[in-house]
């Protein structure tokens, strides 16, 4: 019997024709825990993106599970919000993760974002590297807005007009998104999309 990877509790399986037929994605997360997660279902608008898109809102729930799977390392976590993540992804464009500086890569022992896309089976390419350590949620908004650019294009990458769906763990102030969309757009690309599993209001 599958287990919920948050509370360890039994998750009661049924037989259903798309397990039958192999195509029924299995749950890494039982019910109960799946209703302490608040959808939040942002779409934004601002000039650097066609579209941004926030599945989650970032409650207690989640901000539990942000921590065991990124800060403990659970790279089992990486499937929960699989099925979410393809529906919201599915298509033909250009999936592009928000890239993770090789020291962080070293110290967090994964990339997260990547660990996301492969679990839900999205094909996705790196067109970025990132080029400064800073953490956006440890800087003041005076400080982000003096930054320098937090990416620079792979070398060896030939950016199209597009379409690009640039992805992230979490949004809070969108700094991130914002650099990683303006290399893109300096690049070449004239479709720039944004998706973040979640979405955080910024503290103050």
């Amino acid at each position: 019997m599958n287990h919920c990877l948050l509370c360890e509790q039994p998750i009661a399986a049924f037989p259903t024709w798309s397990g039958l037929l192999g195509i029924e994605h299995k749950k890494d997360i039982c019910d109960d825990c799946s209703k302490n997660f608040q959808h939040a279902d942002i779409i934004d608008d601002d000039p650097l993106f066609d579209r941004i898109t926030s599945i989650y809102t970032y409650n207690d729930a989640m901000r539990e599970y942000l921590h065991q799977y990124k800060f403990l390392q659970d790279i089992a976590l990486a499937g929960v919000f699989a099925n979410e993540l393809r529906a919201v992804l599915k298509g033909k464009a250009t999936v592009v993760p928000i890239p993770m500086h090789p020291e962080k890569k070293i110290e967090r022992t994964f990339a997260h974002v990547d660990e996301l896309l492969k679990r839900a089976g999205i094909p996705f390419t790196h067109l970025l590297e990132k080029v400064d350590t800073a953490v956006m949620g440890e800087k003041s908004k005076e400080e982000r807005l003096a930054m320098r650019p937090l990416f620079t294009i792979k070398p060896g990458t030939s950016i199209g007009p597009g379409p690009y769906i640039l992805v992230d763990d979490i949004f809070t102030t969108g700094t991130t998104l914002r650099h990683a969309a303006t290399v893109l757009r300096e690049a070449g690309a004239t479709q720039v999309e944004a998706v973040t599993l979640i979405r955080a209001e910024p503290s103050h």
